[in-house]
Formats: structure tokens, sequence, C-alpha cells
């Protein structure tokens, strides 16, 4: 919906329905648990990947070229806002502990970063506008996650492994792909393990946890895997595949 970037400004809304029904479901959310359970996060999504939804992918991929300066200006604007928000909800959805959840627990500000995007892009342009969005997040919250998707993006695995307060890198495969437990992805996590971040993965097989235990040792302590099975004798399994160390 932006047709003139020029003229174009970003600014809070306090009467905006979105942002108050979002306020209002996770208050709701606070009372209804009362402690009980974890509370998520919603994906509020940042950097180039709201501003392509505002923009338009074509549109937008033109701008890097024809108006850099406008782009940079807008993502400054865009992370300022989204940290006035963020920290609201956060008061709202933390734990009793200060403790925060978006896929995984924190013990303090926790989020999880993107940029689907980026499959359109080449790694100079990522690094030149989309990492300085990424470490400036990853400096304002304790624990950050970077939503990693599909194989187009792996072009950017130098700079990710870079940032230096990213925590860990979760990797999606993306439709008609290898599963996320496939050896093919290995190197990519080795990388991510050396660069002493964890990994993230999911739809993990009872084979697939062996296989990874086998090939990463002792780092395998640093996976963070999101699955699930059909029996109480599989989780049983699968438990067991992981704490036996």
């Amino acid at each position: 919906f932006i047709d003139n970037p020029e003229n174009t400004s970003f600014s809070y809304d306090p009467d905006n329905f979105y942002w108050n029904f979002t306020l209002k479901l996770a208050e709701e959310q606070k009372k209804i648990s009362e402690g009980r359970c974890l509370l998520h996060f919603p994906d509020l999504i940042e950097g180039l990947d709201t501003l392509e939804a505002m923009r338009g992918g074509q549109n937008l991929i033109y701008d890097l070229y024809d108006r850099p300066e406008w782009v940079h200006q807008s993502l400054e604007r865009i992370t300022e806002l989204y940290f006035y928000y963020y920290n609201r909800l956060y008061e709202l959805l933390r734990d009793d502990t200060g403790g925060s959840c978006f896929w995984s627990w924190g013990p303090g500000k926790t989020a999880k970063f993107q940029c689907d995007f980026s499959a359109m892009l080449s790694p100079e342009l990522f690094g030149e506008f989309m990492v300085p969005v990424l470490q400036q997040m990853t400096r304002k919250v304790d624990y950050s996650i970077y939503h990693w998707d599909g194989p187009d993006a792996l072009k950017h695995w130098e700079h990710l492994v870079n940032i230096r307060d990213l925590d860990v890198i979760q990797w999606i495969a993306g439709a008609g792909q290898l599963p996320s437990e496939d050896s093919s992805w290995w190197p990519y996590y080795h990388r991510i393990l050396e660069a002493g971040k964890g990994v993230m993965i999911q739809n993990v097989t009872l084979d697939g946890l062996k296989a990874l235990k086998r090939e990463f040792g002792d780092k395998w302590k640093r996976f963070i895997i999101r699955t699930s099975y059909d029996t109480r004798k599989e989780i049983d399994q699968a438990f067991s595949i992981a704490e036996d160390v």
C-alpha cells in the first residue's frame, strides 16, 4: 500500500484496531493462564519483511538500488517502533521470573527475528540492509532466535554466524526439501555450533535423533528440537535418547 515512498512516515497509532486487539488478547491470556503455562509472544515480524509487506516485493527490490537511504531510514524507524510494541507485550506476557517465550523459553527478553525476503537478496545486499538491523535487535533482547527459511537463504550463513549477539539459528528446510534431520544440512549445523550458537530444528524422527547425537557428540546439547510423536512409548524413547549422555 506504499505508493509514494518519499511521502511515507511510520508512527504509533494508539487507536489501531489490531494493536488493541493484540493487547486485549494478551491480557486475557495472562488472566486465564494464572501462571499455569507459558505465554507465547505473537509473531511481530520486523525489518525488510515488514517493509516488503507494505511496499511489495518487486518495488522493494528496486528501492534497494533507487532509494537505498529511504530503505535504511525506514528500517531504523520500523526497528524503533518494533521495540515499543515488544516491550509493551513483554510486560504482559513475561512470567514471574521475567522469562518469556517464542518457540523456546528464555530467562529474560526472548525474541524471534527473521528475513524471509533474504531469499531474493545477494549476500552483499543482505549484509548492507538487514545485518545492521539484526545486530541492533539482538543487542536489545536477552535471547534471540533467527528463523532461517529455505535453501535460497543458505547463502547468508556467513553473515548470520557472525552476528555476535544472536543466540540460536532455527533452520527450516522448506516445502519439498529433505527434512531438517538429513545429513545434507549437517555442514551448516557445524558452522552454527562452531560460532558458539545453538541450532533449532523440528519434526525429527527417533532415528534422526540418534544420528544427530552420533554426529555432533557433546555439541548435541546445544540443539533445540521441536517435534512430536504419536505414542507415549515413542516419547519415552525420545527422552531416553536425549538424556543418555
